[in-house]
C-alpha cells in the first residue's frame, strides 16, 4: 500500500527533467522518499542527481529501500543495474560537485543491505551483481583519483565511508588491489564488511585479505577453487586478526583427517582455540571437509554458540552428531545443513534428538542425499512438527516415493511460516534399480511428464491449503548462487584451463614411461 506522499513522490520523479530541476527546492527530509521512488520507477538521471546532491550524513541502501511507513514493499532484492550504476555514479559526483547548495554532509554510505536473488523484477531485467558491484565502485574511485589529481581540484578533504561486501576473483583482482593500495588518497574510503574470494591463489588471496582492513570484517567466505588447506587456515588465524567477525566458509577439502599426523592434530587444536577467540563467531559453513571424529575438537573452543552450522557431506561419524546434539549450539542453530550423510542408518535417533534441541530457533533445515526413505516420513512429521518457525526446508537426493512426498506436504502446509521447500524427483520416476546418491551422469534420466504430474499434485496440496505463499522446486544442480551466477564465465575457463593442464601432464607422463 502505497501513502499519499509515496504517490506524490512518484508523480513528481515521473517527469525526470522537471525533478532535476526542482531537486533545489526540496526539503532535506524528502531526499530518502524520492529515492525510493525513483529507485522503483527505474528513473536513472533523477537517482544520480539525488546521490548527487545527497543532503544527509548518511546513505544507507537497505534502510532507503526497505519497507518504509509510505511504502511497505522491500526493493532491497533489486539489484538493478541500471539503478545501482546510477547511484555508484551519483556518489562519484558528490565528490566532485562543487556547484553544491549545501554543505557536504555525507559521511557513510552502506552498500551492504543490497540482497542478489534469482528473478529480478525491474523492467531492464538485468542485475548488478555483487562481483560487478565490487568491480564499479573500485573503478570510479580509480577514476576519482586521476581525475583530483589532474585538475589539482581540493576536494580531498572530504571523506566518506562506502561500506560495501566485496568478491574478488582472478579477473578482478588487480584492479580491487589497485584500489585498496590507494585507498588512503580517495574520498571514497571502500570499507568492506563481507569479503567472498572464488578462483584466487592463495598468496593473492591473503594479500587482499590484509589490504581490506580484517578489523572491520564481519563476513569472510572462501569458495570455489581457493586451495586452503588446514596449514593454510592456521597461518591465516595466525598472521591476521578478526575481531568483529561473525560467518566463516571454508573451501572444500581444508580438513582430511584420514591423513592425520599428531601435528595435524596439534593444528586443528591451534585453529579451534583461534575461532575461541572470535567472539562474534556465529555461523560456520565447512562443507565437503573429512571431519570424522573431530566435530568437537574444532567446535569446543567456541565461546559464542552457533546460529548456522553447515557441516554436509563432512564424513561425520555418530560421536560427531552426538557431541552436536548435546552441544550448546543445539539449542540456538537457526539454520542447519547435514547433507550427505545417511541419517537413517547411523544417527536417526541422535539427529531426532538434535532436531528436537533447536526446534523453538530452527528457520532452515537441507537433509540431501541422506538416505530419507518412505518408512521415515512418519518420523520426519513428527520431528518436524515441532519446528514450528521453519522457514525452508531443502531434502532434495533423497530416495522418496510419489505418495510419501504427497504424504510430507500434506504436513508441510502446517508450518505456519515456511516459505521454500526444495524436494526430490519422486524415485517412482526414476527406472527401476535407479542407486543413491544419483550420480550427475543419471540425475536428469527421469519419466519428465511423470514428475511434471507429481509436481503439480504437490503444488494443489499447497494451493488447497491456502499456502500460495510456499515456493515449491525440484533444483537438480543445487540451489541458485548469485555469485557463482555471475562469476560461471570465469569459473568454467578456469575448469577447462585445469583440465587442459591435467592432460598435459598427463601426456607428458606417459611419453617418459614410452
Amino acid at each position: 500500500m502505497k501513502s499519499l506522499r509515496f504517490l506524490s513522490a512518484e508523480a513528481f520523479v515521473t517527469n525526470a527533467e522537471f525533478a532535476r530541476k526542482s531537486l533545489s527546492s526540496v526539503t532535506h527530509n524528502l531526499f530518502p522518499l524520492l529515492f525510493k521512488a525513483s529507485y522503483l520507477l527505474e528513473q536513472k538521471e533523477v537517482i544520480h542527481d539525488l546521490v548527487e546532491n545527497w543532503p544527509l550524513a548518511d546513505f544507507n541502501m537497505g534502510k532507503l529501500l526497505g519497507s518504509t511507513v509510505d511504502y511497505q514493499e522491500d526493493l532491497s532484492h533489486r539489484t538493478c543495474s541500471v539503478c545501482l550504476e546510477s547511484c555508484l555514479t551519483g556518489l562519484r559526483d558528490y565528490v566532485l560537485n562543487r556547484s553544491s547548495l549545501y554543505m557536504k554532509r555525507l559521511k557513510v554510505v552502506d552498500l551492504t543491505g543490497i540482497k542478489d536473488v534469482e528473478v529480478q523484477f525491474c523492467e531492464c531485467k538485468k542485475a548488478m551483481g555483487r562481483w560487478t558491484r565490487t568491480q564499479l565502485l573500485c573503478k570510479l574511485c580509480l577514476e576519482l583519483l586521476v581525475y583530483l589529481q589532474q585538475s589539482n581540484t581540493g576536494t580531498f578533504e572530504i571523506s566518506i565511508d562506502v561500506l560495501i561486501d566485496l568478491y574478488v576473483t582472478e579477473w578482478n583482482y588487480e584492479l580491487v588491489v589497485q584500489a585498496l593500495l590507494k585507498k588512503c588518497y580517495c574520498p571514497l574510503k571502500i570499507c568492506c564488511v563481507a569479503f567472498r574470494s572464488d578462483n584466487l591463489a592463495l598468496q593473492k588471496f591473503f594479500y587482499v585479505t590484509k589490504l581490506i582492513d580484517p578489523s572491520l570484517l564481519r563476513k569472510l567466505e572462501m569458495v570455489h577453487n581457493v586451495r586452503l588447506e588446514m596449514e593454510h587456515l592456521e597461518i591465516l588465524f595466525k598472521s591476521i586478526h578478526f575481531p568483529l567477525l561473525m560467518s566463516l566458509t571454508l573451501p572444500a577439502r581444508t580438513f582430511n583427517v584420514q591423513r592425520f599426523t599428531d601435528k595435524d592434530e596439534q593444528m586443528l587444536t591451534n585453529i579451534g582455540e583461534k575461532m575461541g577467540e572470535m567472539m562474534q563467531l556465529t555461523e560456520l559453513s565447512i562443507s565437503f571437509s573429512i571431519l570424522t571424529g573431530r566435530l568437537q575438537k574444532l567446535l569446543s573452543p567456541l565461546k559464542t554458540p552457533l546460529k548456522m552450522l553447515d557441516v554436509s557431506n563432512c564424513s561425520l561419524n555418530h560421536a560427531d552428531m552426538t557431541y552436536l546434539a548435546n552441544s550448546f549450539h543445539a539449542n540456538h542453530l537457526e539454520t542447519l545443513d547435514l547433507s550427505g550423510h545417511n541419517i537413517p542408518d547411523f544417527y536417526l535417533s541422535i539427529f531426532f534428538k538434535l532436531l528436537s534441541h533447536s526446534s523453538s530457533v530452527l528457520r532452515s533445515l537441507t537433509v540431501e542425499d541422506c538416505n530419507i526413505q518412505d518408512t521415515h516420513v512418519n518420523m520426519l512429521i513428527l520431528g518436524l512438527s515441532h519446528c514450528q518457525k521453519l522457514q525452508e526446508f531443502k531434502f532434495f537426493g533423497n530416495p522418496l516415493s510419489s505418495q510419501a512426498l504427497k504424504h510430507l506436504f500434506t504436513f508441510l502446509c502446517e508450518l505456519p511460516m515456511l516459505k521454500n521447500v526444495e524436494f526430490p524427483v519422486p524415485r517412482d520416476c526414476y527406472p527401476v534399480g535407479i542407486t543413491y546418491p544419483v550420480d550427475d551422469a543419471s540425475i536428469c534420466k527421469f519419466d519428465h511428464q511423470k514428475y511434471e504430474n507429481v509436481a503439480k499434485e504437490l503444488n494443489l496440496i499447497l494451493l488447497k491449503a491456502n499456502r500460495e505463499d510456499v515456493k515449491a522446486s525440484t533444483p537438480l544442480f543445487g540451489s541458485y548462487d548469485a555469485a557463482v551466477q555471475e562469476t560461471n564465465n570465469e569459473l568454467g575457463t578456469y575448469l577447462v584451463k585445469s583440465f587442459k593442464e591435467t592432460l598435459e601432464k598427463l601426456t607428458a607422463s606417459l611419453s617418459k614411461m614410452s
